[in-house]
């Protein structure tokens, strides 16, 4: 051999080479961002896209609204959103644009769900979503997320219906948007780091896990009655939660007073014009920040919905 094959240099594994022996999980931070192991920790880092053109759809249940949008108004109620976050401290990223936007990629907690070590990419289970998690995968990488997995097959999933339990544990809500498939492929890739992933039936007729529960604190759950799977209720009592019952199904259902976002234990985002269950909400000691949604309501989502959770603090 002569030294000019390389033999023995670093290149070729020689004395000058240094092994990559840290793990994934420990490249979190020093190489790669982003990662969150609760619903309720502080919130660092979200994902909106503001939304355009594609919101004055004619036919509205074809685009899955419920009722036409007025596009200044729902843009003015999104930058009025995002300007909310930075007040509270929260970092703000964003999609970019595409050639050819669906009518609901606004919706940015649908198209991927975040683990302690990066995130899941969703697979929108109706043909009008196909492929907005192509852009959210752009912007995640962008930020310097890691894209932990990409789900195959016939798997459909949105993320909305993976709500943390706590660290080692999470809920996936099995109906019209998730799934099996999905929930198997999640279960497998999330146990590779030590994480249960527990399925649950949801009722027929209802979207996702998330608008039927959501977790304000490492020991409080807020839960709608006759909706939320019994499974979810028992685990969370089980394991200390606190359940509440919303008060008022017809404000959570018109207004959508449980499309929230923590932005850190017993501290919400919620829509405006819900007096009942803010009320609600005050009174089981949760601080309040409000935001509006009346137009943006109208494509069927809210607070929780338009927010792709990026980073908390973790335990």
């Amino acid at each position: 051999m002569t030294a000019s094959d390389g033999f023995g240099t670093a290149a070729y594994g020689g004395a000058g080479w240094s092994p990559r022996t840290a793990e994934h999980g420990a490249e979190m931070g020093p190489i790669w961002q982003g990662g969150i192991d609760s619903e309720w920790r502080p919130l660092r880092q979200v994902l909106l896209r503001r939304p355009g053109a594609e919101l004055a759809a004619e036919d509205v249940d074809a685009a899955q609204y419920l009722e036409p949008l007025d596009l200044g108004r729902a843009q003015a109620e999104h930058d009025a959103l995002a300007a909310a976050y930075v007040e509270a401290g929260v970092e703000v990223l964003s999609v970019g644009d595409v050639p050819a936007p669906t009518p609901n990629r606004m919706f940015c907690a649908d198209t991927f769900v975040m683990t302690p070590q990066g995130a899941i990419l969703a697979r929108p289970a109706s043909t009008v979503r196909a492929g907005e998690e192509v852009a959210v995968a752009a912007a995640l990488a962008a930020a310097r997320v890691p894209i932990l997995r990409t789900l195959t097959g016939g798997a459909t999933f949105e993320g909305a219906d993976l709500i943390w339990v706590d660290a080692r544990t999470c809920l996936i809500g099995l109906g019209l948007r998730t799934n099996a498939e999905a929930a198997r492929q999640i279960a497998q890739t999330l146990a590779e780091i030590g994480i249960e992933a527990i399925p649950v039936d949801m009722p027929f007729g209802t979207m996702h896990l998330m608008g039927m529960l959501r977790m304000l604190d490492a020991d409080l759950a807020i839960a709608w009655p006759r909706r939320t799977p019994h499974r979810a209720v028992t685990l969370l009592r089980e394991r200390g939660h606190t359940v509440a019952f919303l008060p008022d199904a017809d404000e959570v259902q018109a207004n959508r007073g449980l499309n929230v976002v923590a932005l850190g234990p017993r501290r919400v985002l919620m829509p405006a014009g819900n007096d009942a269950m803010r009320a609600f909400y005050e009174g089981l000691g949760v601080e309040v920040v409000e935001t509006p949604c009346f137009e943006l309501r109208k494509a069927a989502g809210a607070v929780g919905c338009l927010t792709g959770v990026v980073a908390r603090d973790m335990g």
